[in-house]
């Protein structure tokens, strides 16, 4: 059995060169192109894209819907057939066009990739994210030990999450210097700093409590008065491994290195969470967290406009649309409130609606 073609492999390397150059997409989504184009090629045994015929696709779609996901051991989910489905449709009409491919391939031929319109309303259907609540986070931090510098790492790892709402890979690359004890800030610097679409912008610690803060500043200064770290020491080391006593390698210690990815902080927050009785929330869920904590705190539409910056949101309806969906518990509340009759007077929730239609306003007359 065929394991790769090598033509099918020359292109593929344009493609995704295009998509990284062309249209300067993240390495985490180009990862995800090359699943999909990995399973239609195991589909059809590596068989040279020339050859496509829209039948190809049409018998892809019921294979895929028959396939059972590695971990879960169940049939992949309808938002997974889908997003599958996009990134080998987006392809084939990138490759119709292409020289030794456009007489062979129709252009209409990719949409055989469709999902029904049913399925794809389902995919595409908005569901209520999972995060965890400030109380709990906070319950996750209290619960971890601090007896060893690895458990000290850790235990502030998930406190400057909280504080800041740091994505994981800008909380792997940053450095000591990024972080200001004195102005309570985190300055993402996108020149060394790993931040979404390489942007440069700085986050004021969110106010999440005295306490968590305190752990965090801990930690800077154990790295600079303790180990005796300068500017650009990581602000969050990779663990030291050794041969041990039993002859085995084992962590004993930190060393003056960034991890090279994302992955040991993820399974940090799997382990904490875990051990303070908690079902698993990885750090991206923290930013909810914190746009719910907003919802609560702010008061003006200025006011969640600095808290939306403050995630690194260029738009404050980016935090709305991407982060702002009202709980179920909220929805209930805010529903069954409205059949209150309130004193007259202009509500918070007019001021931010009438601010949100007059910056739409103002973007259609730019674009006009």
């Amino acid at each position: 059995m065929a394991k790769h073609n090598a033509s099918n492999e020359r292109i593929k390397r344009r493609y995704l060169e295009y998509l990284k150059e062309a249209k300067q997409l993240s390495e985490h989504t180009l990862d995800g192109v090359s699943k999909a184009l990995n399973r239609f090629e195991t589909f059809t045994d590596f068989r040279d894209f020339r050859l496509f015929h829209l039948n190809d696709a049409i018998t892809f779609k019921r294979h895929l819907g028959q396939q059972k996901g590695q971990r879960s051991g169940n049939e992949l989910s309808i938002a997974t057939l889908h997003s599958t489905l996009i990134q080998l449709k987006q392809f084939f009409v990138w490759l119709a066009g292409q020289p030794g491919y456009k007489s062979r391939i129709e252009y209409s031929d990719a949409d055989y990739f469709n999902l029904s319109s049913n399925d794809t309303r389902i995919a595409q259907a908005r569901r209520e994210p999972k995060f965890p609540t400030v109380e709990q986070v906070r319950h996750v931090i209290d619960s971890m030990p601090a007896e060893t510098e690895i458990q000290r790492r850790n235990r502030a790892l998930i406190a400057f999450a909280l504080l800041t709402g740091a994505r994981d890979s800008a909380i792997a690359s940053a450095k000591l210097k990024h972080v200001d004890l004195i102005t309570g800030s985190f300055f993402q610097d996108a020149r060394e700093v790993k931040t979404k679409f390489r942007k440069t912008f700085m986050t004021v610690f969110f106010p999440v409590g005295s306490e968590v803060r305190e752990i965090v500043a801990e930690w800077v200064l154990y790295l600079r008065q303790v180990k005796l770290w300068g500017n650009d020491g990581p602000l969050f080391p990779a663990t030291e491994v050794a041969i041990g006593t039993s002859r085995q390698f084992e962590a004993s210690g930190l060393k003056q290195d960034h991890w090279s990815n994302a992955s040991p902080i993820r399974q940090i927050f799997r382990e904490a969470f875990t051990s303070a009785g908690l079902e698993y929330f990885n750090p991206h869920t923290f930013r909810n967290t914190l746009v719910q904590l907003g919802e609560v705190l702010c008061k003006t539409p200025e006011e969640f406009k600095a808290w939306s910056q403050n995630l690194g949101h260029e738009n404050v309806l980016t935090t709305f649309s991407s982060y702002g969906e009202v709980a179920s518990h909220r929805q209930r509340e805010i529903i069954r409130s409205l059949a209150t009759p309130k004193p007259a007077g202009r509500s918070d929730v007019e001021e931010i609606a009438e601010a949100i239609a007059k910056r739409l306003r103002e973007a259609r007359t730019e674009h006009e």
